[in-house]
């Protein structure tokens, strides 16, 4: 079968398709033919090196497909069911083996390119919008990015909870894209200081909770749009890492909260999975939380689809299609 390979770490064309054996399921494994795979930052982040995986590899972890083999001891699953999951050994290839208990159910209506367009990003805002900090009728958020993959779903989400919503977005078009999903306010946080534009719209107050995706270029200014006692939520650092970091300043910011969460501890347990996976796939399914899919990419084509997302020339979900 073909796969991504990554022998080196460093620029999107370490990418390599290759042709590699058809993976055989282990005890309490599946395998699975993968009809489409997400492509997401963390991808972007083993490939360069900050999150550390042993070389050789075959990046990613969500994708969607049929069950084509198991291994002993699985009755969870069977060949022909279709499912997706978020922990794939190497999502990116045409096949993939995964623990069987990793597996989610597709309700029938929903596709497998639906499903790997809302596994991560869609149990992301979930767990960001009802755990991390549950929002409620009256609270306020900022979400930066609101036109990207977690963005527009977050922006759905935090209104399907009664929230007020402040988003950034660099162009018109992607500003466009986050008032349509609900956000109340967007600013171009290029260009405009969004910290006094979401205070402003709080009546000088300030958010209860910035959810902050981009990390080294909006953190700072992020924590002067927080409200005395508001929480900053930084699940991810497309700009890159921010940097060193004195406590302190939560102090005298107004006894600020700071947290550094990750989609895998809140759905550690089979349970929780199903329950986020259940919630977000039947919002897919009854129309009500709307997926962006324009940016499929052939397997092959990896390095392009890295490219894309990082160029952030995207907005919504980049997939790759075997």
């Amino acid at each position: 079968m073909r796969a991504i390979r990554v022998h080196a770490l460093g620029a999107a064309d370490v990418l390599s398709p290759e042709g590699v054996p058809l993976p055989e399921p282990k005890d309490g494994e599946a395998r699975l033919r993968v009809e489409a795979a997400g492509v997401n930052f963390i991808e972007v982040y083993q490939r360069v090196g900050l999150y550390k995986s042993p070389l050789p590899f075959t990046p990613g972890g969500e994708c969607a497909g049929t069950v084509t083999a198991v291994g002993p001891g699985v009755t969870s699953v069977a060949p022909g069911d279709r499912v997706a999951t978020v922990n794939a050994m190497g999502s990116y290839a045409e096949e993939a083996a995964v623990k069987a208990d990793r597996l989610v159910p597709l309700p029938d209506g929903v596709t497998a390119r639906q499903a790997a367009a809302a596994m991560i990003q869609g149990m992301t805002a979930h767990y960001l919008a009802t755990s991390t900090f549950p929002l409620k009728p009256g609270d306020t958020c900022l979400v930066h990015a609101a036109a990207g993959g977690v963005g527009l779903l977050l922006c759905q989400v935090a209104k399907r909870r009664g929230a007020r919503v402040v988003g950034t977005a660099s162009t018109p078009e992607k500003r466009a894209l986050a008032t349509a999903a609900g956000a109340d306010l967007v600013v171009d946080y290029t260009k405009d200081d969004f910290a006094s534009a979401a205070r402003e719209f709080t009546g000088g107050r300030g958010v209860d909770v910035v959810y902050d995706s981009v990390g080294r270029s909006t953190f700072e200014k992020g924590l002067d749009a927080l409200a005395p006692r508001g929480l900053m939520v930084l699940f991810g650092q497309s700009s890159g890492p921010v940097g060193s970091f004195d406590p302190q300043v939560l102090n005298q910011k107004g006894s600020l909260f700071l947290t550094r969460p990750s989609l895998f501890l809140y759905v550690a347990s089979r349970a929780e999975l199903l329950a986020r996976a259940g919630d977000v796939l039947s919002w897919v399914k009854d129309g009500s939380l709307k997926l962006r899919m324009e940016h499929d990419f052939p397997l092959a084509k990896a390095a392009d689809a890295h490219r894309a997302l990082e160029g952030r020339t995207t907005a919504g979900k980049v997939l790759l299609i075997p």
